[in-house]
């Protein structure tokens, strides 16, 4: 049991498998599985490398504006609230989500959604948020594991379908899906962009004057943005709060040296995913049409990035900025509870709410759609988080928009039929 949780829990080794069984259908020689299957573990891998470089950073971030701005609450960092969930409910979570990539299969074999959810680690913290909820109520471990496992399966086949149109016009073919729970907040962005800006109006068609020529440069952007984000908090923490953090480095070359960090991961990460999603949407051609016919692969946030870069960026800044708002409005009407926004849920969710709300509506949509999917990455937290506390889930949230709707509607559901029973 163990090996099979490990396997299915680490996403690379899951869309490797995947990317092997569609091989071996094409009757691929031995070496060509073995090359076509590494390729796409070691892109993946890459990609994992680039996105712990950029969160590494972004924590570093998140410390220093907390340190700076005098700022004390709950983060909206759901690796920290999974990490919690594990510890009190480590074997049922397993379990869920090992039901939950069955049932998923088996949605998209006999039903009208066709997506295959490969982004491993967001099936596990959904499976928490799941568990959790049903745990709040007592409910027995046998009855949490199946609906656990079934409402998991059933979302990870469904939700990507709610993007699927946006999916098309940013990748230009209807072969590969987003799985990211944050679906709703992402066709939410696509929608607000359709109805207020114009896609011709794209955010890569930015005619930057001569004196910022640099900013066409989509890795010097991103150098330059991130660099001046560091400094502004290095400076609000101060000296002795940011050489903690520096170590060996002087405070004042720190920031610099993580903007340029920030800046590497970033691309290293689009490389890996270049490179692994070639392998995999090769993979599901076969697969698809032997035994889950017409099914697509639904992969991690940052597979859209490249199509839309700029628009990654300006919607990062967008739904980091809607998020402190929201968070001046919690703090203005003394709410009990202060939600943090973490950075790298800003960069990951609202870059990506970026790109889908540019698709349809450009640079306005772009804004628009990130800073709306800003606010709710903060807000709906402030749902569940009381009932996470009380079992002792308590300094770190489950941000994703579709966690927190999901789990609210289980949440209720649940305390009315508990409610009949007793």
């Amino acid at each position: 049991m163990k090996i099979i949780i490990s396997l299915l829990s680490n996403a690379g080794i899951l869309v490797g498998i995947i990317s092997m069984i569609g091989l071996i259908l094409q009757k691929k020689s031995a070496d060509e599985v073995f090359k076509g299957t590494a390729k796409t573990i070691i892109g993946f891998m890459i990609f994992n490398i680039g996105s712990s470089a950029i969160s590494g950073t972004l924590g570093n971030f998140n410390k220093l504006f907390q340190t700076g701005f005098g700022i004390q609450g709950v983060v909206t960092q759901v690796e920290a609230a999974t990490a919690l969930a594990q510890d009190k409910f480590g074997t049922i979570v397993a379990i869920v989500m090992i039901i939950g990539f069955a049932m998923n299969l088996f949605f998209a074999r006999f039903t009208k959604f066709k997506n295959i959810f490969l982004t491993g680690q967001h099936s596990l913290y959904f499976a928490c948020v799941l568990t959790l909820v049903l745990k709040a109520f007592n409910v027995s471990d046998v009855v949490t594991i199946i609906c656990g496992g079934i409402i998991l399966g059933f979302s990870a086949a469904s939700l990507p379908s709610l993007c699927q149109n946006y999916m098309n016009r940013i990748t230009g073919s209807d072969s590969l899906a987003i799985g990211h729970y944050n679906h709703m907040g992402y066709a939410l962005s696509g929608f607000i962009g359709s109805k207020i800006g114009d896609p011709e109006e794209s955010t890569e068609n930015f005619k930057f004057p001569k004196w910022l020529s640099i900013f066409r440069d989509f890795l010097m952007s991103i150098a330059i943005v991130m660099i001046v984000l560091f400094y502004v908090a290095a400076i609000a923490a101060g000296r002795e709060a940011t050489q903690e953090l520096a170590g060996s480095a002087h405070w004042l070359v720190f920031p610099l040296l993580q903007g340029l960090q920030f800046t590497a991961g970033m691309s290293v990460l689009i490389t890996g995913v270049r490179m692994f999603i070639s392998e995999i949407t090769a993979a599901f051609v076969v697969i698809s049409e032997k035994y889950i016919p017409n099914s697509r692969p639904a992969v991690d946030c940052p597979a859209v990035f490249p199509f839309a870069p700029t628009a990654v960026i300006l919607g990062f800044i967008s739904a980091y900025a809607a998020g402190l708002v929201a968070m001046g409005f919690m703090i203005l009407f003394n709410s009990p509870i202060i939600m943090i926004p973490a950075a790298s849920i800003a960069f990951f969710s609202g870059g990506t709410a970026g790109v889908f709300g540019n698709a349809t509506g450009g640079w306005k949509g772009c804004i628009a759609g990130s800073f709306i999917v800003g606010i709710l990455l903060v807000t709906l937290p402030l749902l569940l988080y009381p009932i996470f506390a009380d079992m002792g889930i308590v300094g770190a949230s489950f941000p994703n928009i579709d966690y927190n709707i999901i789990g609210t509607i289980l949440y209720k559901i649940t305390e009315f039929i508990t409610s009949i029973f007793h």
